[in-house]
C-alpha cells in the first residue's frame, strides 16, 4: 500500500478506521470546519481523527432512557484525556485542569491507570477552550487516545539518585521520538486556521499518513519493581543499574496487551515476552523500530486483531526479533534474566534522597471529587496553591506529592484533615490495592457498572480478607465494566470483568507482581455473590499458604479449576 497518500487499490479493502486515517490529510479531517457548527457532536468519520487529538465522544448512559422516552437527542458530550509522560505534572498544570474541570467539565477529574490526567463532561462548543488551557499549561492532549504512541508510562518515584535522573532523561527522548510530526494539531486546537498555511507538515518517517494500526502502548519499569505492570505493554522497557548506580541498559519486553472481545476467542490478553537488551543511547532507536514493524505488518483489515500481540501470536517472536534487528545498525544482545521483588504503590510518607519529602495519597479509583465526606478535590487545589508542590500519577490511579520541605510536610497533613481526606497509612489493603474502570455513565464499552460499584464491594471483600485473618496481606483487585483491560484486570491476583448489568467474569491466579495472567474462575456471577464466593478460598489461602506466598501464587499451585470444585461452587449463568 502506498502510504504516503493512502490511495492503494487495496484501502477499500481496510476497516473503515484506516480509511478515515488515510484520507484525513494527516489527522486534519473535518476537525476544523465541524468546530464551527453549532451541533453537540461530531460526524463519525470526525470522531474517529479526534480520538488521535485526545478526545473521545461520549454520552450520558443513565440519561439515554429518559431521552429517548421523551423523543430526545442523546446528551452528548467529550472526554479530554492529557498527555503526561511519566505522570509528572506541575503546579500550573494541575490547576490548569482543576479550572477547566469546573468551567467546563462536569466538576471532576481522574487519574487513569497510564498517569493521565481526564476530564469528563466538556461540550463540543467548550473543546477548544479546554484544550488550549491545557497547552497554555505546557501539556497536550495529542497521543492522550488514537492508533499511535500512547503515553508512556513510567516509574512515578521521584527519587533524586543518578538513576533515576537517567531514566527520566530517556522517557523524553522516547515521547520526542514516537510523537506524530504533524502540525495539525497546533493548527486546529491553538493557532487558528491561518496557521502555518506555506509551511507544510515536516515528513514523519515513523507514522507516515495512516498511523499504526491499533493503539501502541509503551512502559519504563527498574529491574526488580514492576509497578508500572511492565507485562501489559506493546512496547516494555526495564532498566538495569550499573554497580555505580548508572543507567547500564533496556531489556526490551514486546507484545502485551490485556483487550479481548466477549464471545471472540481469537481475541485474548496476553503478557509481553522478551525481545533483547539494548544500551541507553539505542533505546529511541530500537523503539522506533518495533513501532515501525507494528507500522507495517499490524492487521488493517480486523480492528480486533489488530494489535501488536497478535502480529507476534500469527508469525512468531523469532521472526518478529529478525524484522526489529533488520531495521537497526547495532545488534540486540541476549536478554536479561529479570527478577522482580515488588510492584510498589509509593503510598504514605518517603525520603526523596535531597533532604525532602513525599507522598503518596490513594485516591479510590483515581476519581478526584468533592463529597458530602471529603472535600479531595478542594484539599488538592488548596495543597497544589499552598506549596505549588509537583506531583505525580501512579499506575495505581494514585497522586505523589514531591518535594515537600520538613515545614510543607506539616501545611500538607494539616489541608488533608481539614477537608476530610482519609490517610493512606489507614485505608485496609483490600481497599489500597483495588482499581476500577470509569465504566458507567460515561464509557461507550460499559456493559456493567465498574467505578460505581467497586467502592462498596472493595469494602465488603475487605471485612472478608479480616475475618479470615489476612486483611493485611497485599491482594490486588481489579475491576472494569468490559472486556476490555484499562485496570489489568487479567493481570491481578483477582479479576472482575463486567459480562452485562449486574454480573462479572471473576478471575483468580494473577501474581501482585504483575508477571502472569490469571485464570477464569466463575463465569458470569453476580455483584452481590462476589464477596461470597471470595470467602473460601480467602480462609483457605490463610490456614494452607506457604511463608511468604501470595493469594494469587497460592490459587495457582492449588488449579483453579479443582479450587472450584472444592469449595461447591456452581457456575452462575445468565
Amino acid at each position: 500500500m502506498c502510504d504516503t497518500c493512502g490511495c492503494s487499490s487495496d484501502l477499500e479493502q481496510m476497516s473503515g478506521a484506516e480509511q478515515v486515517k488515510a484520507r484525513s490529510n494527516r489527522l486534519r479531517g473535518t476537525l476544523a470546519g465541524e468546530l464551527l457548527e453549532d451541533t453537540p457532536v461530531f460526524s463519525d468519520d470526525a470522531g474517529v481523527i479526534l480520538k488521535f487529538h485526545g478526545v473521545y465522544q461520549q454520552d450520558d448512559r443513565d440519561l439515554r432512557k429518559e431521552a429517548r422516552k421523551l423523543g430526545r437527542a442523546k446528551h452528548h458530550m467529550m472526554m479530554i484525556r492529557t498527555r503526561i509522560p511519566g505522570g509528572i505534572v506541575s503546579p500550573d498544570a494541575y490547576l490548569a485542569h482543576d479550572r477547566i474541570a469546573g468551567a467546563w467539565g462536569n466538576g471532576t477529574l481522574r487519574v487513569t491507570t497510564r498517569q493521565d490526567l481526564q476530564l469528563h463532561g466538556v461540550l463540543k462548543g467548550d473543546l477548544r477552550r479546554a484544550i488550549r488551557a491545557i497547552n497554555d499549561a505546557l501539556l497536550t492532549t495529542l497521543g492522550g487516545c488514537g492508533d499511535q504512541e500512547r503515553n508512556i508510562m513510567c516509574c512515578p518515584a521521584p527519587w533524586s539518585d543518578r538513576l533515576h535522573r537517567e531514566i527520566n532523561a530517556t522517557l523524553a527522548a522516547l515521547v520526542t521520538g514516537l510523537t506524530p510530526t504533524t502540525r495539525a494539531y497546533s493548527e486546529i486546537w491553538l493557532d487558528g486556521d491561518l496557521a502555518a498555511s506555506n509551511q507544510p507538515d515536516p515528513p514523519d518517517t515513523l507514522y507516515g499518513e495512516r498511523y499504526l494500526p491499533r493503539k501502541f502502548k509503551t512502559a519504563i519499569a527498574i529491574a526488580g519493581d514492576n509497578c508500572v505492570d511492565i507485562y501489559a505493554n506493546d512496547l516494555g522497557l526495564v532498566a538495569h543499574e550499573t554497580d555505580a548506580g548508572a543507567l547500564a541498559g533496556f531489556d526490551l519486553l514486546v507484545g502485551g496487551g490485556l483487550g479481548r472481545t466477549a464471545n471472540k476467542p481469537n481475541t485474548w490478553p496476553a503478557v509481553a515476552q522478551p525481545l533483547g537488551y539494548v544500551q541507553p543511547e539505542q533505546v529511541v532507536e530500537a523503539a522506533r523500530a518495533v513501532v515501525s514493524v507494528q507500522h507495517d505488518y499490524g492487521d488493517r483489515s480486523d480492528r480486533r486483531h489488530a494489535r501488536l500481540k497478535y502480529l507476534i501470536a500469527d508469525r512468531g517472536i523469532d521472526w518478529f526479533r529478525g524484522e526489529v534487528a533488520s531495521r537497526l545498525p547495532f545488534e540486540l544482545e541476549p536478554s536479561r534474566r529479570l527478577h522482580w521483588r515488588s510492584a510498589e504503590d509509593h503510598l504514605g510518607w518517603h525520603e526523596q534522597g535531597d533532604g525532602n519529602h513525599c507522598y503518596g495519597l490513594f485516591v479510590e479509583n483515581g476519581r478526584i471529587h468533592d463529597t458530602e465526606t471529603s472535600g479531595l478535590r478542594s484539599a488538592l487545589r488548596e495543597v497544589v496553591e499552598t506549596l505549588r508542590v509537583e506531583l505525580r500519577l501512579t499506575p495505581q490511579q494514585n497522586i505523589l506529592f514531591t518535594n515537600l520541605t520538613d515545614d510543607g510536610r506539616g501545611v500538607f497533613t494539616a489541608i488533608l484533615d481539614r477537608w476530610g481526606v482519609a490517610r493512606s497509612e489507614s485505608l485496609p489493603s483490600a481497599i489500597r490495592h483495588s482499581m476500577a474502570c470509569p465504566a458507567y455513565p460515561t464509557c461507550g464499552l460499559a456493559v456493567a457498572e465498574s467505578e460505581r460499584a467497586m467502592p462498596s464491594l472493595i469494602r465488603e471483600i475487605a471485612l472478608v480478607q479480616r475475618d479470615a485473618g489476612v486483611e493485611d496481606e497485599r491482594i490486588s483487585y481489579r475491576m472494569t465494566g468490559c472486556p476490555n483491560g484499562c485496570t489489568r484486570p487479567y493481570l491481578g491476583d483477582v479479576g472482575f470483568v463486567g459480562t452485562t448489568l449486574g454480573k462479572y467474569d471473576l478471575f483468580l491466579g494473577g501474581d501482585f507482581e504483575g508477571t502472569r495472567l490469571n485464570e477464569l474462575y466463575m463465569h458470569n456471577v453476580k455483584l452481590e455473590e462476589i464477596p461470597r464466593l471470595l470467602r473460601g478460598p480467602l480462609f483457605e489461602y490463610a490456614s494452607s499458604r506457604l511463608a511468604g506466598e501470595g493469594f494469587g501464587d497460592w490459587c495457582r499451585r492449588q488449579d483453579i479449576s479443582m479450587l472450584a470444585e472444592r469449595h461447591a461452587l456452581v457456575e452462575v449463568t445468565a
